[in-house]
């Protein structure tokens, strides 16, 4: 399937979409078949598959996994550059654009680029933010920089329509995995209003309410991982939340 011009006319037409986040090193089986049961029953829109330590092996057996069990488009979310795999849909190419780390917003994309050029996969330039969540994450440990930090609305705004300046299809903002405090309202409201590209958040996320207000407050696409490793039937009740959400306004029937 084409995957950009689906997360374009989901954002055209309000409709929001609900993403799994899958970590290869920490799934465990049990758990990966019963994710898998829940997501097609919950009608998850994608897989997001990656982590900041993923190594090949376990990247192309959870991919080979998901595929033999449903049909759901898988996305990778590479932690670093060796995390490719022909086995997925599609790759979010991503440019670390709240950092000033020159190889993670372009260095290592030199290095990919013939691989990707080669391969099957939809490229989806995306600009990456990290949010300040509360902790240290693993994400700015690896990439050695700073978030931006979480009461910066504006900061975060104007980083975001750089980034769409630059051509970037979407923007994804993640305050990281296990963060203590989600992505503001007020932030994802300002950035949302300031880009006509999709706006991917992610982070700190732990039940369907905080997942309905993340959409409502403007995020086109909602990533969970963390919390669904530790209770996948999680999966049920977020995605009935965020599918709930619509932007678009009804048509009125004229008497």
């Amino acid at each position: 399937m084409d995957l950009y011009p689906s997360f374009q006319t989901a954002k055209e037409t309000g409709q929001k979409k609900f993403v799994v986040l899958i970590d290869p090193d920490k799934i465990r089986l049990g758990n990966m078949d019963q994710i898998l049961k829940l997501a097609v029953d919950a009608q998850v829109d994608y897989f997001f598959i990656g982590g900041s330590l993923v190594v090949n092996n376990m990247l192309d057996q959870c991919l080979s996994s998901i595929k033999e069990k449903c049909d759901i488009p898988m996305i990778l979310f590479p932690g670093n550059s060796f995390q490719l795999s022909y086995r997925a849909d599609g790759i979010l190419f991503l440019s670390l654009i709240s950092g000033r780390n020159a190889e993670l917003l372009i260095g290592k994309h030199v290095v990919t680029a013939p691989y990707l050029k080669l391969s099957p996969l939809e490229i989806l330039s995306t600009g990456y933010m990290l949010i300040d969540g509360g902790i240290p994450t693993t994400v700015s440990y690896i990439s050695n920089t700073q978030p931006i930090p979480a009461n910066k609305d504006d900061v975060a705004m104007c980083t975001a329509i750089a980034g769409e300046m630059l051509g970037l299809k979407m923007i994804y903002m993640d305050a990281g995995s296990g963060a203590k405090n989600p992505v503001r309202n007020s932030m994802i409201e300002m950035v949302s209003g300031a880009v006509q590209i999709p706006l991917i958040v992610g982070g700190g996320i732990r039940d369907a309410v905080t997942a309905y207000e993340k959409a409502k407050a403007g995020a086109d696409v909602i990533v969970v991982g963390n919390a669904i490793e530790k209770d996948p039937q999680l999966i049920i009740d977020m995605a009935a939340a965020v599918h709930s959400v619509s932007t678009k306004t009804p048509a009125t029937d004229k008497q």
